[in-house]
């Protein structure tokens, strides 16, 4: 069975760091693009960051966002990470990672269409 199951979130202060996991189960991520989105309480669900299969990383270009969160991918393929520094409290959303393969895509996007496979998602909650 194809699962995405994310881990690392939780309760941090303003200015803290988070690192929150997404591992892939029943699948290799040599033909899978993985991509985290977030959703935020009353609010649409953006995507953050993307690693496509190839390992090509696609970060938003939110002024916000960008130069604060990296995606990267262990040599096992097996999980895929977010890197997130200086966070905010308007940070805190539901992460959620998603899968979009089979293919041979050499690019990501952090558009939802094409994400066929998504986890339950895990909260980051930044506040004092």
């Amino acid at each position: 069975q194809l699962q995405l199951v994310e881990s690392g979130g939780g309760l941090v202060q303003p200015g803290g760091s988070l690192r929150l996991s997404c591992t892939v189960l029943g699948f290799s991520l040599d033909y899978y693009a993985i991509a985290w989105f977030r959703q935020a309480p009353g609010k649409e669900r953006e995507g953050v960051a993307c690693i496509s299969a190839g390992g090509e990383t696609t970060t938003t270009d939110v002024d916000s966002v960008k130069d604060r969160f990296t995606i990267s991918r262990d040599r096992a393929k097996t999980t895929v990470t977010l890197q997130m520094n200086f966070l905010a409290p308007e940070d805190t959303a539901v992460y959620s990672c998603a899968a979009d393969g089979p293919s041979h895509k050499s690019s990501c996007t952090l558009h939802a269409e094409p994400y066929n496979l998504w986890g339950k998602g895990t909260l980051v909650t930044v506040s004092s």
